[in-house]
């Protein structure tokens, strides 16, 4: 002691100050962890719902007699009542008390998931997804806010990790359970699957979440022309974008109209949220340069996060002939992996600046993208391997460190509307996406077909040889009308070509997908370190 004594005095009389003390991440309570497992496995269900069901549309539209068209309101209706609810969620906690709202809308999501599978007709199947995509959207956000709101910063990875396994695993996951549950059980399981999980998300956040009084009150000061505007275009714009497609887009009155429905009522949205004293969200965040940067990555990931979950499904469909649970083995690819991979990610973000994990994971979900761009007729199972599983470490590196990155300087009081925000815009960038491939699979099919049918002349020898070699094979097999063999060796060599002209065309989709992924990384590139953000977060 006395030969420290003097250091110590010196440094006093010298005014130096004290070494700082190591920074110290509040301890978590164990409560704490139960209630943020228990959202992230609500909203774990609620994503995984969409690809699920999506992957038995099939069977169900034949199932309660819907037809081709009118069945996609099946996922339709429960889409746009999601997109909805997503950003109405901070507010509606706020009147309800987070421990209510939850609460309520996780057992009304169970109830729903029993009811859809009892449907008899197409009319209760669209309605009762509908209000299961009202409940299952509230899950979604409310994970996310309880995240950056009741985690201390140092533990917010770990549970961005947990949220990343709704955000990434769900989709990719999802076809290969719907396959797997329609092929061997019924497509009713694929609702019934939700009781177990859900019972234990429910027993959960009852015991975790702390009781608060509600804020009725808050009704009376709402923003009701925000929430009405953003309500009607919001489900306008998901409607165009879901059936715009098969309805020939501005060739149909009933798309024009709601478009011009859409563009009326978010601009007015804009013009509410911009001007009026408590608005339902605060939109001024997405001028604080890593918030914004941080949604348009987001934006982008979710056009070729959903856009690749439904793209290769109707490849392998389309092309190959696969069955859903076919598709949904090969599928197990892009998601398995991320079971491994996404828990190690807060490590990795304690090692590494979350910035440069962000930008790896793009450029391998990219990379996964641009290695499906020159399929063949034999490109299967075997061959899509690699790619998705370059595609699921590349989704399993991004989503925790972009949430961090995004949402970080975002206050409590902003927690809601950076929540809603930033979900709301993962799944519109899915309905984006997916809309833009439809357009791009038909237009470009279209374009491939021209193109290959002016190399296929009757002109050329070998068109007529391969002709001549059809008509004979039908000959043979017991088409004793020459006329009849020749029709068909033309309707045979048309489908070839058509065949052909999907393949081209489906490759043609992953090159768009790898090209918003590319736009993403650069995106990446305006983030600015976590801690070298001010407070407010503003630049």
């Amino acid at each position: 002691m006395s030969t420290l004594q003097p250091t110590v005095n010196a440094a006093s009389a010298a005014n130096l100050p004290a070494p700082a003390a190591a920074p110290t991440t509040p301890a978590v309570s164990a409560k704490t962890w139960i209630a943020v497992i228990g959202a992230t496995l609500g909203a774990f269900m609620a994503v995984l719902n969409i690809q699920i069901v999506n992957a038995s549309l099939a069977d169900i539209q034949g199932a309660i007699g819907a037809g081709i068209d009118d069945g996609g309101w099946i996922s339709t209706s429960y889409l746009i009542a999601e997109i909805v609810v997503i950003p109405l969620s901070g507010w509606l906690a706020q009147v309800f008390s987070i421990r209510i709202y939850l609460l309520t809308n996780a057992i009304l999501f169970l109830l729903l998931s029993a009811a859809c599978a009892l449907a008899q007709d197409l009319p209760q199947m669209i309605v009762l997804r509908a209000v299961q995509g009202f409940t299952g959207g509230v899950l979604i956000p409310m994970a996310f806010t309880l995240i950056i709101t009741l985690l201390p910063r140092g533990k917010q990875p770990v549970g961005l990790a947990l949220f990343a396994l709704s955000a990434t695993f769900a989709p990719a996951i999802g076809p290969t359970i719907g396959g797997y549950l329609t092929e061997n059980f019924g497509w009713q399981y694929i609702f019934y699957v939700n009781l177990a999980p859900g019972a234990i998300m429910v027993g959960m956040l009852w015991y975790a979440l702390d009781a608060k009084p509600m804020k009725l009150a808050l009704l009376r000061e709402g923003d009701w022309a925000g929430i009405i505007t953003m309500a009607i275009g919001l489900s306008a714009l998901q409607t165009v974008l879901e059936e715009g497609n098969k309805d020939d887009w501005l060739g149909s009155p009933f798309i024009v109209k709601l478009s011009v429905i859409a563009a009326v009522a978010l601009a007015a949205f804009l013009m509410i949220e911009l001007t009026v004293k408590k608005p339902l969200l605060n939109l001024r965040l997405l001028v604080r340069r890593n918030f914004g940067f941080g949604m348009l990555a987001n934006f982008l990931l979710g056009i070729a996060l959903y856009g690749s979950v439904f793209i290769l499904p109707q490849y392998l469909a389309r092309i190959q002939g696969y069955n859903a649970e076919q598709i949904g083995m090969v599928l197990a690819w892009t998601g398995l992996p991320q079971l491994v991979l996404i828990p190690l990610v807060p490590r990795l973000m304690q090692r590494f600046d979350a910035r440069i994990i962000i930008g790896v994971g793009f450029v391998l979900f990219a990379a996964s993208n641009f290695m499906n761009i020159y399929m063949t007729n034999d490109y299967a199972a075997d061959q899509l391997l690699w790619p998705n599983i370059v595609r699921a470490i590349g989704q399993a590196l991004v989503m925790a460190p972009l949430s961090a990155v995004a949402t970080s300087g975002i206050e409590p009081e902003n927690a809601g509307s950076a929540s809603g925000l930033f979900n709301m815009m993962r799944n519109l960038g899915g309905a984006v996406g997916i809309a833009l491939l439809q357009t791009v699979l038909t237009k470009r099919e279209q374009y491939h077909s021209n193109v290959l049918m002016q190399s296929v002349s009757v002109f050329e020898q070998a068109t007529r040889t391969r002709l001549e070699q059809l008509a004979q094979y039908f000959v043979n097999h017991g088409i004793l009308d020459r006329a009849d063999a020749s029709h068909r060796a033309f309707v045979a060599i048309g489908h070839i070509v058509q065949k052909q002209a999907y393949i081209l065309a489906f490759s043609d989709t992953f090159y768009l997908l790898g090209l918003a992924l590319i736009v993403a990384l650069i995106a990446v590139l305006f983030l600015k370190k976590p801690g070298q953000t001010s407070a407010g977060g503003a630049h």
